[in-house]
């Protein structure tokens, strides 16, 4: 037996290679060549001349691997299931969060280096552009395009704490839905609370007057009035009471009520996010309550996420291209007026192949449409 190579290959994989003698069925691998070394048989891969193979012909315990029994890869492997005299045996490490779905996208690096050349050069659109420039402006194009255009929804599950906070990701821009999961895991929309904040609340003195510290600066309390009385106050429980012990009320009421605002018939709880402090507030039924946070991010937070889904290259070119020239002093006007064109194409070409819409869906919602409606 004796060892080849190692090496690091794309999306953190890492092989390393060995040579089969027709009677050795055990290969012993160390940190040297996987740091860290793979923790269970599901994160390796064996081929043998090329060929894989299957997890049947081989065990795995850390850091040996086993050739069993042959029983399917009679051509590279003997009856005892060691790899025959001198073919090569390669064993991948294989990182699953990494490496599946990856070939979809396309790296910010790469796009960086397919523009340089591509875009620019003599007899070029662009003559001469700095490679930092370009890099400025590919991370611009995917701030630009996660916000409406590529897939950059994330999602953050906790437990509420009895405080009652959430505090917002890092890379926080915008949420897109807040959810609670029953025992079942179905979720369950919490709507906004619209008539209520975190206001900052200032102390005042006997006499009402403001307090300032020695440097002249206004003293705050930690907690505002506001949220202390919304973080108390049981929802359900005064729903409960006015629909079921206080009668009175809507016999009092009667024929006058026409209607009832749908924006506030909720009984999944309510909660209200203080930008400037960073954290969302829940009303007290969500207390203890396992509490689903999806949001936008810009794309560009980590080096792991600047990454670009191969629907939206053409439009992370012409927005490039777009915005040098558009920056660029003496640029010919009707040359940035074509690229803001070709962009907007891009883009919008962009949207229609990443929303994903299938025929099967679309004529599964329309099998509805001469359903009658019952008033």
């Amino acid at each position: 037996m004796s060892l080849f190579t190692i090496s690091q290959e794309r999306y953190y994989n890492n092989s390393t290679n060995f040579t089969g003698n027709g009677s050795t069925v055990a290969f012993t691998l160390t940190t040297a060549m996987f740091n860290p070394l793979p923790s269970a048989l599901g994160d390796i891969q064996i081929f043998v001349n090329g060929k894989e193979i299957s997890q049947g012909n081989y065990s795995y315990s850390s850091p040996t691997i086993t050739f069993s029994g042959n029983t399917n890869n009679t051509d590279v492997l003997e009856s005892n299931g060691a790899p025959k005299n001198g073919l090569q045996i390669i064993v991948v490490q294989v990182n699953a969060i990494e490496e599946l779905g990856s070939y979809q996208h396309i790296t910010l690096a790469d796009v960086v280096n397919n523009f340089m050349i591509s875009y620019v050069g003599e007899e070029k659109i662009i003559p001469k552009v700095k490679r930092s420039n370009v890099l400025f402006f590919a991370q611009r194009a995917v701030q630009e395009l996660s916000y409406d255009t590529l897939q950059s929804e994330k999602s953050q599950e906790i437990e509420i704490p009895d405080n009652l906070q959430m505090k917002l990701p890092h890379d926080y821009v915008g949420y897109v839905k807040i959810t609670w999961s029953d025992g079942s895991g179905i979720e369950h929309t919490i709507v906004p609370a619209e008539k209520t904040s975190n206001p900052a609340a200032l102390l005042q003195d006997n006499n009402y007057n403001y307090l300032f510290d020695n440097n002249g600066n206004l003293l705050k309390a930690s907690e505002s009035e506001t949220w202390k009385k919304f973080s108390t106050n049981t929802t359900q429980e005064e729903a409960d009471n006015i629909y079921l012990d206080n009668d009175s009320t809507f016999k009092a009421l009667h024929g006058q009520r026409y209607g009832i605002d749908t924006r506030y018939m909720n009984t999944n709880g309510s909660f209200f996010i203080d930008q400037i402090k960073g954290k969302i507030f829940f009303s007290s039924d969500l207390a203890n309550k396992i509490i689903t946070l999806k949001y936008i991010s810009d794309g560009v937070a980590t080096a792991e996420e600047k990454i670009v889904h191969k629907f939206a290259e053409e439009a992370m070119y012409k927005s490039i291209a777009h915005s040098i020239l558009a920056t660029r002093a003496n640029t010919p006007e009707y040359l940035v007026a074509r690229f803001k064109k070709e962009k907007f194409a891009a883009v919008r070409n962009a949207k229609i192949r990443l929303s994903n819409y299938k025929s099967e869906n679309i004529t599964q919602a329309l099998r509805g449409q001469s359903k009658w409606i019952k008033h």
